[in-house]
């Protein structure tokens, strides 16, 4: 059972944002920082990738665990409360993602997903990122 009213957890939902998170930002000032240059949020592009590289044909996206279903300590926590609600909600995110990324190669694109427990070791996110755009 939710310990909160229902407007102060729809409040306290709608403080989550889906763009310009903190994880997104260090990795697009990040990725600046190499030199290279990107497009944001193309929303022709099937999942609305955080970062695009036309000219590449490349997209790095930005998750966070919790709400992508990631395996690490931060993506198997669950919330104590509405635990059939939040397994559902992760599992059809998870689920989507997976969809999407299919569409995404399948018209070509390479893709990295960089999950919000990995950008802690800023050189080998550096290293990662580089790889990725530069193969």
């Amino acid at each position: 059972m939710d310990n909160l009213l229902p407007n102060q957890r729809s409040k306290q939902m709608s403080l989550i944002r889906s763009k310009d998170t903190k994880p997104e930002l260090l990795v697009r000032r990040l990725v600046h920082g190499l030199g290279y240059r990107y497009r944001l949020h193309r929303a022709d592009l099937p999942g609305t990738p955080d970062l695009v590289f036309p000219s590449k044909k490349k997209v790095i996206f930005v998750h966070g665990c919790f709400w992508h279903g990631h395996a690490c300590r931060f993506g198997r926590r669950l919330p104590k409360s509405r635990l059939e609600y939040w397994t559902q909600k992760i599992q059809g995110n998870s689920a989507r993602d997976k969809a999407m990324l299919r569409r995404l190669r399948g018209m070509g694109w390479k893709i990295l997903v960089l999950w919000g427990c990995q950008l802690q070791e800023s050189q080998r996110l550096a290293t990662r990122v580089t790889r990725f755009l530069d193969e």
